[in-house]
């Protein structure tokens, strides 16, 4: 059995972690309420820009464009006859997050699985290290670039997949990101190279068809190819900065899961305290009770007489 002094010190030690734990989770909330109020000052931007894409989708009845669907790619199912693909991941740059980091990591492996190469672009250093660790070669990699979304990043990252796909290095470009889904993380798997025409019809609206038809101007082709990098570069800043809101939520579930646990350690550890120190008084007590009893039968022995 532990001393008083053993679990006091137990308890200490559990309630100035309790600290750090209520402070990570105080600044995960700021942070979170910050790259959401950075992302919505953007939003119209690239909300806008979704809207006139599928305006311009509309007149038209097949896009042959490279940045699209073929009629032959059409009938291709989950990469079926593909040799590479480019997978753009975003984990976080720490840990703590509960479960955030490996079910990001375990999706990019799945989909590796099914090509027989892959060009691997990593945001965020826990999955670098992940990579790096397993001997899986990375293509690009970001220095703590996870911790602070930015349009620059986004821009960057879409020239980058752009210029292999342009290069026929691959055809398949996906993004492994976690998106904020109520008050639970869940993790997307999303193909953003080729588009798919008909995905930007559904999303259109019965105010898009109201509007008057537009011309394009040298060609729709021309206009079409020139709009797809600002489209991939807001959908990669819209993924990172969904990713960094899920971690950040993610963190916030761990930390109060922490503070709750830590509750109840402290709650056992108490009790254990209270037992350990009642049986020492106790014990104490007996002892005292015990010597004075002797003395007792001492004073009362009744002397010999030698003589």
């Amino acid at each position: 059995m532990s001393s008083t002094k053993e679990i006091k010190n137990r308890i200490n030690s559990i309630k100035n972690t309790q600290k750090i734990t209520n402070a990570m989770y105080l600044i995960s909330t700021t942070k979170m309420r910050k790259a959401k109020i950075e992302y919505e000052r953007a939003k119209p931007f690239f909300d806008r820009l979704n809207s006139e894409f599928s305006r311009m989708l509309r007149y038209v009845d097949d896009v042959d464009s490279k940045y699209f669907y073929s009629r032959e790619e059409k009938e291709l199912v989950g990469g079926a006859g593909r040799e590479s693909c480019a997978i753009f991941t975003i984990t976080a740059d720490k840990g703590l997050a509960g479960s955030y980091n490996s079910n990001v990591i375990k999706e990019t492996e799945h989909l590796m699985s099914r090509y027989k190469k892959t060009h691997l672009f990593v945001m965020g250093e826990y999955g670098r290290n992940y990579f790096h660790k397993h001997n899986i070669p990375i293509v690009e990699e970001y220095e703590y670039q996870a911790i602070q979304p930015s349009l620059h990043v986004a821009r960057k990252t879409a020239t980058m997949l752009l210029k292999g796909y342009d290069d026929d290095l691959y055809r398949d470009v996906f993004i492994v990101y976690t998106n904020l889904s109520g008050l639970s993380e869940v993790v997307q798997r999303k193909r953003i190279l080729p588009l798919n025409r008909r995905r930007f019809l559904e999303r259109d609206t019965e105010e898009g068809r109201k509007l008057e038809k537009i011309e394009f101007y040298p060609s729709f082709i021309d206009v079409i190819d020139n709009v797809v990098p600002v489209y991939l570069s807001g959908f990669l800043y819209g993924a990172m900065v969904d990713s960094y809101s899920s971690e950040q939520n993610a963190r916030m579930t761990a930390m109060n899961n922490a503070n709750e646990n830590a509750e109840d350690i402290l709650a056992n550890l108490s009790i254990e305290y209270n037992r350990v120190r009642q049986a020492a008084i106790t014990q104490e007590i007996t002892e005292v009770a015990a010597g004075a009893k002797a003395i007792r039968k001492k004073k009362k022995k009744p002397e010999v007489d030698e003589g």
